[in-house]
């Protein structure tokens, strides 16, 4: 099984600071640049592999939306520190693809990182880190491979839907931190009802499947609350910047974010209280279970043992014992031990133990 929570290599153990080495696995052959450049008259798209045509944008009066898939190439994405100047630790927590999510102010950018959720076929729960770069003109962001959630604001840019074509790279990035954000709550409402949908199996004593699916939705919840839980201090810190990329209109759609993720992780907290809360009556329902079994197996102990009394005594081989001798001695123990049996049973069910 792959981990998905920290993932530390042994390059990294006592490298120094500013080394860029990518800790994620390799999952596309070659780097993809897909540059969307835009104002509110005009939409281009270009399509390419040179890291160096970026540069041609930095100076331009339109706004620039450069989307990096592929961090295995670190040579390559590592030209990116010379032609913009970007800080060495920075570019290193970019390629840290289990960096935690976060803001940071430098002197020509603000860098933020997100965790970007996707359901793969099998409808498991995998990550990805999503780095961003916002520019005086242009957005960078950097994914490991291609495929994200962000078809949605692409359209928006395409076909002029909204305010976004008229607004800075401040606001684009506004726009894909808020798109992950709602993929968060999509993901964690699917995972949601699954464990609604276990609480009237719960209720159910003989289900040998219900451990292994509170376990796993356990599971996945605690993976969500570890990638969702820092988000929610990443916009909070966001919304505080005051910084000149960041205008005071965009501020005021960051904090609106800052809902969105609070209420996020109130889900998070709510499902994993409720999955706790089913675990308890699943181990209840069998305590109760093997409870009512015990008190079956108490009851035959109960009533076997005055029975196995009189047979020991029956059965004792002594030769001076008038009843061995009688004829009825036999038909007589019988019926003893069929009245004790009744007399305890009818006991046992006056007092509700039956």
């Amino acid at each position: 099984m792959t981990r998905r929570y920290l993932r530390k290599q042994k390059d990294q153990i006592g490298s120094m600071p500013g080394t860029l080495l990518y800790t994620g696995v390799k999952k596309q052959e070659k780097v993809h640049i897909a540059i969307i450049d835009y104002n509110s008259d005009n939409f281009t798209e270009v399509d390419t592999q040179d890291i160096e045509q970026i540069k041609q944008y930095e100076t331009s009066s339109t706004c620039t939306w450069v989307n990096i898939t592929g961090l295995h190439d670190v040579e390559t994405i590592g030209k990116l520190t010379g032609l913009f100047d970007f800080h060495p630790l920075m570019m290193e927590d970019i390629f840290n693809v289990d960096e935690r999510p976060k803001i940071e102010e430098f002197d020509n950018c603000i860098f933020s990182t997100l965790k970007m959720l996707h359901l793969d076929q099998n409808n498991n729960l995998i990550s990805e880190q999503l780095s961003m770069v916002i520019m005086p003109n242009m957005l960078i962001t950097f994914q490991e491979q291609g495929g994200d959630v962000f078809d949605s604001v692409r359209e928006r840019l395409r076909k002029q839907r909204g305010r976004i074509r008229n607004a800075g790279p401040d606001y684009l990035a506004y726009a894909l931190m808020d798109t992950v954000i709602d993929n968060y709550m999509y993901i964690v409402g699917l995972l949601g009802e699954k464990i609604e949908d276990l609480e009237a199996a719960v209720l159910i004593p003989d289900n040998p499947k219900l451990l292994d699916k509170i376990k796993t939705y356990k599971r996945e919840l605690n993976f969500l609350r570890k990638n969702i839980r820092p988000a929610r201090e990443a916009v909070l810190q966001f919304s505080k910047l005051e910084n000149k990329l960041i205008s005071k209109r965009t501020q005021e759609f960051i904090k609106d974010l800052q809902d969105s993720t609070v209420q996020v992780n109130e889900e998070v907290e709510t499902y994993r209280e409720m999955l706790s809360d089913q675990l308890m009556i699943h181990h209840s329902n069998l305590s109760n279970k093997m409870n009512e079994i015990m008190k079956v197996l108490t009851i035959f102990s109960a009533v076997f043992i005055p029975l196995t009394f009189v047979a020991g005594i029956y059965g004792t081989n002594f030769d001076f014992l008038p009843e061995l001798h009688y004829k009825y001695s036999y038909l007589i123990f019988w019926v003893v031990l069929i009245i004790v049996a009744l007399i305890m049973l009818r006991y046992f069910k006056r007092k509700g133990w039956l």
